[in-house]
């Protein structure tokens, strides 16, 4: 059932001593509930309907695994692109360096630490077995990735040194394993940023298309080619595993990587239906999601690893990953393993208890590599080896640091600000002389797909009134859950303004810097979503609607953009056409429009933001559109509306030169006003 804001907030808030994907700071951060709007209630009940709508098919048209093979490349590119990693970063030298050893009855511990960028440090302890007399020298061993995961939170040591992951280490390592044991961005030594939507206000990222899962993802094929490097490890025989964080960032490396033979995930994967029609987005961290673009069914995902072994491991009283998303998961795996004959593939445990790790959980993931990787069906009767009675670590986390002082940490690390240089920005060069129109139909063309993929194929049809001479108030449905409200004042006949609200800006009178602009002429005085009699809580912690979206393949402001669209396209009467204007980010909304909708014959933006980014941390920037920096910014934007004119108030950033350069070649200098 999906709950309404405040019972979210309030369970939420709750569970806080108990919540592992949200600890920590960013959970304390959440303020006193405000009153649920019908705004709150519009939006929400629009966001269940389309997650719900997005899974009503699974792999649709796949009927046999020559179906599924025939898409498996193009899905899995599709997924490496919405991870932010298109193109594939350079492999560039890993640098791998063993900092300390622990040695310890029947195993070894090595510290070490790679680059998986240059300067982007990855913390991890490699448990190894200890050299036997009875094995040969040069023996390879199945090797296990364990990604781990949010709990404990152990900082400055890094969650590697957590309990879980040292008792897995050590009872992989004295079974004949290699396991190595990965920090996260954020749970690491040199710890950088998960929670930049969640915590840290940086909606920029869903411009720039960054999330953290694609660091992730990226340290664990680069992990995967520090294993290739050991002499130790069978590359035949590598394996994934991990819990909460790490369990879905065992899905996201076995997904993308066929070097993982088999992989355990544990309590890492939901589908849209809990994440967005349920509300389960509040309970989780940013680096579970990508932003989906291509609008896949969740489990898409776990399709991929499809036909290698996976054992899909659940708790039956999980609050991140309830039974019912579960159920619904495990059985579509079930069907499409089935298309290859390998249902024996597949399986589930399900576990009696809340998120975490029991001895059932641990014994079924211990089985399933031994069964797979050593062809041994035997029962496991150690599963709770290397466990303290206590509760307190086997080995002192301290000692497991690969940076023992904070003077140690290297003076070139980029992991605080990967955030900001992980997904490249475009930069499309300014178009060749005779060739703007081409470059602007490529440019739009590509933005359409990156950016606007959720909008619907049309308008929703609607009996649109003559607008009258009297000044009148109205709302009407721009697409299917949404309503939008306008107030019409009328002025001079033949010259029409439309007047895009941003949401703090009074629905009830014309603003003071538009009246500068229009005159006498009529106005229709616009809120689209979120503004004005159909605004909902914003700027409030979850913020389940913002993260939700990107979740859908859009953004709010994305669906903004389509609000002012069709209104003014639905008023395009014979030979009346629209200006459109607006200030800061409504302006730039109002541009964007006019791009696809050719009724807006000309643009004035008012205090426009340069960038869809700011230039320094805590700095305004333009409206939040999903992956636009990686195919333009503000600049590019405008001038992709040359011949039409544009003016710009209170333009002076010098990144507007590149509009200008842009008009200029588009041979329309004269219908660009810069003031």
């Amino acid at each position: 059932m999906l709950m309404n804001r405040r019972e979210m907030i309030l369970k939420s808030s709750a569970l806080a001593a108990a919540l592992c994907p949200l600890t920590g700071n960013a959970m304390l951060m959440a303020p006193g509930v405000s009153q649920e709007t019908d705004g709150d209630r519009s939006i929400r009940n629009y966001i269940s309907a389309h997650a719900i709508e997005l899974e009503r098919e699974f792999l649709p048209g796949v009927i046999t695994a020559a179906d599924f093979e025939k898409h498996r490349q193009s899905l899995r590119e599709e997924l490496i692109d919405m991870l932010g990693l298109n193109p594939i970063p350079e492999r560039t030298p890993l640098n791998a360096t063993i900092t300390g050893a622990i040695e310890r009855p029947g195993y070894i511990i090595e510290k070490l630490h790679f680059q998986s960028l240059p300067g982007l440090y990855v913390t991890a302890n490699l448990y190894l077995p200890r050299p036997d007399r009875a094995r040969p020298a040069n023996e390879r061993y199945p090797a296990i990735l364990y990604q781990v995961g949010h709990a404990n939170q152990h900082r400055r040591d890094g969650n590697k040194a957590a309990n879980e992951c040292q008792q897995h280490g050590s009872w992989f390592a004295t079974h004949g394993y290699v396991a190595l044991v990965m920090d996260t961005l954020e749970l690491s030594e040199i710890a950088g940023l998960h929670r930049g939507l969640l915590g840290g206000g940086r909606w920029w990222w869903h411009s720039a298309g960054y999330t953290p899962a694609g660091v992730e993802t990226w340290n664990a094929i680069r992990a995967l080619d520090y294993l290739a490097t050991r002499p130790e490890v069978d590359q035949s025989r590598i394996g994934a595993t991990g819990i909460s964080g790490g369990g879905i960032g065992t899905f996201w490396i076995a997904a993308i990587d066929e070097r993982v033979k088999a992989a355990a995930p544990v309590s890492g994967l939901g589908d849209l239906t809990f994440y967005a029609a349920e509300d389960g987005i509040s309970r989780h961290c940013d680096c579970f999601f990508f932003y989906n673009r291509a609008r896949w069914h969740w489990a898409t995902v776990a399709a991929l690893v499809c036909p290698r072994p996976m054992l899909f491991v659940n708790s039956d009283h999980d609050t991140y990953f309830p039974m019912g998303t579960n159920e619904r998961i495990s059985a579509l795996l079930e069907r499409l393993y089935a298309l290859y004959g390998s249902s024996d593939m597949v399986d589930a445990v399900v576990s009696v208890g809340g998120h975490g790790y029991r001895t059932d959980i641990r014994r079924g993931v211990y089985e399933f590599f031994n069964r797979h990787f050593k062809v041994d069906a035997r029962r496991v009767s150690d599963a709770d080896a290397f466990m303290n009675a206590d509760g307190s670590p086997l080995i002192d986390r301290k000692l497991l640091r690969v940076f023992p002082e904070e003077t140690d940490f290297p003076k070139d690390s980029i992991n605080t600000r990967i955030d900001e240089l992980f997904v490249a920005p475009a930069k499309p060069a300014l178009p060749a002389a005779g060739q703007y129109e081409l470059w602007r139909r490529n440019l739009l063309g590509r933005l359409r797909q990156a950016s606007f993929s959720a909008w619907p194929a049309t308008a929703t049809g609607a009996y649109m009134p003559a607008l009258g001479s009297e000044v009148r108030s109205a709302k009407e449905t721009t697409e299917e859950g949404i309503e939008v409200y306008w107030r019409w004042l009328p002025g001079k006949i033949d010259s029409r303004w439309l007047i895009v609200l941003n949401p703090d800006e009074d629905f009830g009178k014309l603003p003071e810097w538009a009246r500068r602009i229009v005159g006498d002429d009529s106005v229709l005085l616009l809120c689209p979503r979120g503004v004005g009699p159909v605004a909902w809580a914003r700027e409030e912690f979850p913020y389940p609607i913002e993260r939700s979206m990107a979740l859908l393949g859009g953004t709010v402001d994305g669906g903004r953009v389509w609000d002012v669209m069709t209104v003014a396209g639905r008023r395009a009467e014979a030979g009346v056409h629209w200006r459109a204007a607006g200030r800061k980010r409504a302006g730039i909304v109002a541009a964007y429009a006019a791009l696809y909708q050719p009724v807006i014959e000309a643009v004035v933006a008012v205090d426009p933001p340069f960038s869809h980014r700011p230039r320094t941390q805590g700095g305004e920037y333009g409206p939040t559109l999903l992956n636009v920096l990686r195919v333009m910014d503000i600049p590019e934007a405008l001038g992709c509306l040359a011949p039409r004119n544009l003016t710009l108030i209170g333009a002076t950033d010098a990144a507007f030169d590149r509009t200008a350069a842009i008009y200029r070649s588009a041979g329309a200098a004269d219908r660009l006003d810069r003031r």
